[in-house]
């Protein structure tokens, strides 16, 4: 039923920076997903995955990257493999460690399918992804995979040293994607690096010095030095602060 609403004063919506957007839910390749959007007279200039981190699902990203939509940019938030929705797909016997890189293999094995879908309802677009923790996993993946134009990898790491995950098709999952061995993968997608410098999980010096490093060099040997950005923030722990937090929009808001 559609009603009346008086134009001086109509329905409250979401806003971000003072702009209106929209929220919808989606089923996408079998994937539960939460979207929001720029209102329906604004075109879409493209489109950002976030990735959440472990333990987590879309509901915790609502609204922390909303001010994309203000740039004419559309959210996805999906719920990783082996998260929220998707919680009953977990196999039996995986250790906490396992759990995760079960996540990370499937959420990139499907990601092909659920691009392929967001091109479906909303046409060829550009891609970005920004992923924290076990979702800076995904996008640092996925990046060197190729099809995103930016990519943004919050409080996470290259390394990809396990010695608790022992199940072979996740041994062979760490062997054929880790960022570090495999930097030169990388380039020359735009690459943002974030961490804080006070994460107990992702201890600066073991992860984000060496991983920066990697990147760095191998940024610079692709002759774009440029497109690679390592950043880190002061005080901050394993979470996506504020700052990190707009580091992020103003990179995925480049043009």
């Amino acid at each position: 039923m559609t009603r009346a609403f008086n134009p001086a004063d109509p329905h409250a919506t979401p806003m971000t920076d003072g702009q209106p957007y929209r929220v919808e839910r989606r089923v996408l390749a079998g994937i539960p997903c939460l979207l929001e959007l720029p209102p329906e007279e604004q075109p879409l200039r493209g489109l950002c995955v976030v990735h959440h981190g472990a333990g987590a699902n879309k509901e915790g990203k609502l609204g922390v990257y909303a001010a994309l939509t203000a740039a004419g940019l559309g959210v996805v938030l999906p719920d990783g493999a082996l998260h929220g929705e998707r919680q009953g797909d977990t196999p039996e016997g995986l250790n906490a460690r396992e759990y995760v890189w079960e996540s990370v293999r499937r959420t990139v094995a499907e990601a092909p399918a659920l691009h392929g879908a967001l091109a479906q309802v909303f046409g060829p677009l550009p891609l970005d992804a920004v992923g924290s923790s076990m979702g800076g996993y995904v996008v640092l993946t996925l990046a060197r995979l190729g099809g995103l134009c930016r990519a943004a990898a919050l409080i996470t790491s290259g390394v990809w040293h396990e010695p608790e995950v022992g199940r072979p098709e996740l041994r062979a999952f760490l062997e054929e994607h880790r960022p570090n061995t495999h930097a030169a993968d990388l380039p020359p997608t735009p690459l943002l690096l974030a961490s804080g410098d006070s994460d107990p999980v992702f201890a600066l010096a073991t992860h984000h010095a060496p991983t920066a490093a990697a990147l760095g060099a191998a940024y610079a040997a692709a002759g774009c030095p440029q497109a690679f950005t390592a950043a880190t923030f002061e005080g901050v722990g394993h979470y996506t602060s504020r700052h990190m937090r707009d580091a992020a929009l103003a990179f995925l808001r480049a043009e």
